[in-house]
């Protein structure tokens, strides 16, 4: 299970305290007294058999004497209670429950076993145990024992620890800031950090996340969740233990994912500020604006050692302040003077809004005579409106209360030093560039022939039906060569290098070692290892999560000190190469080789093949080819396949060829061009979650055109997905849109999805009468516009035809 039931969980709409008290110093009556503080305006009851009334509130004896199922449970009560009230919980309809204590024994495992099992059936979702709580201040909801009240905002905060929850948390409180939401998962026994970042991914109160974990539970789940979230929004992750060893691939995996590593509570906490507060857009560029020398000079160095550029100022804008504020010295830092006043900050402010290449503003000032800080900021106040790509302040000193939360309530973040500025805006850069190569299209991956890949899986196959455990020598090199990867033979290869010609195109610039190990967690994971440059610098020592396509590989590339010196492109084939066989070929559970790179081409020396009949699962889900199909049809050669990033250019064609009506009722309204980002987000899906399944035949030119698409997102747990499908206008009448519908039907068949769903607009008859041929049931929606679209895909569902509309609006 994953959001399943999570929104009653992040937005309650009545609580029990199960085990509430007023027992000096007990856990019971730390929750409740908590619960009754933060305000909870909705129904709320505490259960206890030894209690008359508490706070005010008549106390329920059982849960089952409660007048209606809570939505959420907060248990505080013994490990030995917890399978008979969850049992109990779930039979009256509750959704959530928050386990506050921990287990602690052997006979407390037994009994959270118990209490899985008694949850399963009524898929009622269970933070903990161990938890500290979930609170959700905008709705005054503190369920558990934080240390404090929180206050509204716009930041999540997710964690597995308790005591760094409590210190956020008190952190906060102290200068003014909120949170949308903040969880701590305890024990992660059913809702873990994946299950969380996929609720946040979609939350429209929280615009960014703050996530601080030791540990991943579910790899695959939670890389799908992260990388759906930071497609969204930023999401920071803070990982302790840096001399872990498995480190350097949490590292990998936080950058495949696009989440920003921060490397310090204190970064984590900067951008409570920076994101809770701010309306910030990271173009990657500044412009400082500042009264004094010796600040300028402190806040441009802060700048540089964050790696943040200022910006380059247009002539114009130089000419502009100029004329307005003589007494300045342009350029950026941008000096007001020792004789600034509060007005003059202002006017820098909107003469700078005006030219959009000076950046974010940021204004750094310790209060003068002429210039108090309560003036200052009030000026900030006024102008902020100017600042295009936002402002953040940064006050020596520091500001009172009062002025503080008059700064946030206009979306300025105030830090107390340019070094947490000038970090704080490097941390968003980072996390503009990570969603940039999230999105980036990456050139297509090299054709194998079929013929070639089922090759190679007989050969790996028929090793193993011998007791073979490894593929070496000339085994390893002829399985390689079905993916275009030459085995070099070491001794040869010295030989060549000593008769290199004169350019030296024939000598070794360096050797990359690469390695495949099965984590316990991420699955299978490369690790790319070669010595430094200069003998004394760090060498290149990075993980990489399979699937690599090209662009992924450069990333690696591009971080190696050699790669300046030879042709990009035969790294990136050869590590897109090697990652295609491992993605192909599940047999290869481990491998060692080493990848000899020249100055324009790439060979491998020493390959060793280790295979075996399980290997664990890849944290990403790649390219799933078996979905490839080519048919005759209505006199073309058609292939249908699953959709891939570089089909990007293809599909805008696709788009750009149907009518604006088409359009219209594909989409529900009229829609104009699709710019890059959009296009990325057809184009390059999570295939755990989704499937789009395109129509293509090729033109004169051998260059592929789409035709038609299907597509299918399910829920995270698989219960409901729901369908969409588009032909071009000039293939309407082919029976093109029906040939794709039975691929898809069959495709979430398979996936053993239960329901598929949809809706087109009323007027839309052809769509209509297409799912209606296709099986399924024409329903009502809210919406008299629109009807809905329903298929029960197997014998559960087919049990149950109210399954369906239930479990969407328990989501």
């Amino acid at each position: 299970m994953t959001v399943r039931n999570l929104d009653a969980l992040f937005r309650p709409k009545s609580v029990a305290v199960i085990g509430a008290s007023e027992r000096p110093g007990s856990t019971g009556a730390m929750v409740w007294a908590r619960v009754l503080e933060g305000g909870f305006d909705g129904p709320l009851w505490p259960v206890n058999p030894k209690h008359a009334t508490l706070g005010g509130h008549a106390v329920i004896r059982d849960v089952v004497d409660l007048p209606q199922a809570p939505t959420v449970a907060v248990i505080c009560t013994p490990p030995a209670t917890w399978p008979s009230l969850i049992h109990k919980l779930g039979g009256m309809g509750t959704r959530g429950v928050i386990i506050v204590g921990e287990v602690r024994n052997a006979e407390d495992q037994r009994a959270l076993r118990h209490a899985l099992s008694a949850a399963r059936p009524h898929l009622l979702r269970i933070v903990g145990p161990g938890s500290l709580g979930v609170v959700s201040p905008a709705l005054g909801a503190h369920l558990g024992a934080p240390s404090c009240t929180v206050k509204a905002g716009g930041v999540a905060w997710v964690s597995q620890s308790n005591a760094l929850t409590n210190a956020v948390l008190g952190w906060a409180r102290a200068r003014g800031l909120g949170f949308s939401h903040a969880v701590a998962l305890g024990a992660e026994a059913d809702v873990d950090a994946g299950d969380v970042l996929d609720y946040l991914a979609s939350d429209a109160s929280t615009r960014a996340i703050l996530l601080e974990l030791d540990s991943v539970r579910a790899a695959r789940k939670f890389m799908s969740a992260a990388r759906a979230a930071a497609r969204n929004k930023p999401v920071l992750a803070l990982r302790t233990g840096r001399d872990d060893p498995a480190d350097g691939l949490y590292t990998a995996a936080f950058r495949r994912a696009g989440l920003v590593r921060v490397d310090a509570l204190d970064d984590l906490l900067d951008e409570i500020e920076t994101l809770g507060v701010g309306r910030v857009a990271a173009g990657g560029t500044a412009t400082l604006i500042t009264s004094d020398r010796g600040l300028a000079t402190l806040a441009r160095d802060a700048f540089a050692a964050a790696g943040g550029p200022l910006a380059p100022w247009p002539a114009a804008a130089s000419e502009a302040l100029r004329e307005a504020l003589p007494q300045a010295v342009g350029g950026n830092p941008l000096l007001l003077g020792d004789g600034a006043r509060a007005e003059h900050f202002g006017t820098a402010l909107k003469l700078l809004g005006e030219y959009r290449e000076t950046g974010t503003a940021f204004v750094v000032h310790a209060s003068t005579h002429g210039a108090p800080v309560d003036d200052v900021a009030q000026a900030l106040i006024e102008h902020q409106r100017f600042a295009y790509r936002g402002l953040l302040a940064c006050f020596f000193g520091g500001v009172d209360a009062a002025r503080r939360d008059a700064l946030h309530a206009q979306g300025i973040p105030v830090h107390t030093t340019p070094q947490r500025l000038a970090r704080a805006f490097a941390r968003l850069v980072d996390y503009r560039l990570g969603r940039e190569l999230l999105m980036q299209t990456p050139e297509g991956l090299p054709a194998q022939i079929p013929e070639a890949i089922d090759a190679a899986q007989a050969q790996a196959r028929e090793a193993l039906a011998a007791g073979q455990s490894e593929l070496a020598g000339e085994a390893a090199a002829r399985f390689l060569a079905r993916f275009g990867l030459r085995v070099e033979d070491a001794e040869a290869a010295g030989a060549d290098a000593q008769g290199a010609d004169a350019d030296g195109a024939a000598t070794p610039i360096a050797d990359v070692a690469v390695d495949l190990h099965d984590d316990d967690n991420f699955g299978p994971v490369f690790r790319f290892t070669a010595p430094p440059l200069d003998g004394v610098s760090n060498g290149l020592r990075v993980y990489g999560l399979p699937p690599l396509n090209p662009m992924l590989a450069r990333d690696i590339v591009t971080r190696s000190h050699y790669a300046r010196l030879v042709a990009p492109e035969p790294a990136l084939a050869a590590l897109t190469a090697v990652s295609q066989a491992v993605c192909d070929v599940r047999e290869i559970v481990g491998l060692s080789l080493t990848l000899r790179v020249y100055r324009n081409r790439v060979t491998v020396i020493e390959p060793v093949l280790r295979i075996g009949a399980q290997r664990s699962r890849l944290a990403i889900v790649p390219y799933p080819r078996r979905f490839e199909e080519t048919i005759d049809w209505q006199g073309m050669r058609v292939t249908v396949r699953p959709i891939r990033p570089e089909d990007e250019n293809a599909h805008r064609d696709f788009v750009q060829a149907m009518t604006p009506e088409d359009l219209r009722l594909r989409f529900f309204g009229a829609v104009g061009a699709f710019d890059h980002s959009q296009l990325a987000r057809m184009t390059q899906i999570d295939y755990d979650r989704e499937m789009a399944l395109i129509a293509t035949v090729d033109n004169e030119d051998g260059v592929a055109q789409t035709l038609g698409v299907v597509r299918a997102v399910a829920d995270p747990d698989n219960e409901t997905a729901e369908f969409a499908v588009a032909v071009r206008s000039d293939q309407k009448g082919r029976r093109l849109g029906q040939l794709l519908m039975q691929r898809i039907i069959a495709y979430a068949r398979a996936r053993e999805t239960h329901w598929l769903v949809g809706e087109a607009l009323r007027e839309n008859s052809a769509m209509i009468a297409l799912a209606r041929a296709s099986g399924f049931t024409i329903t009502r929606t809210d919406d008299p516009s629109v009807v809905g679209f329903r298929l029960a895909l197997d014998e559960t569902a087919q049990a149950d035809p109210k399954s369906s509309a239930q479990n969407r609006s328990a989501r």
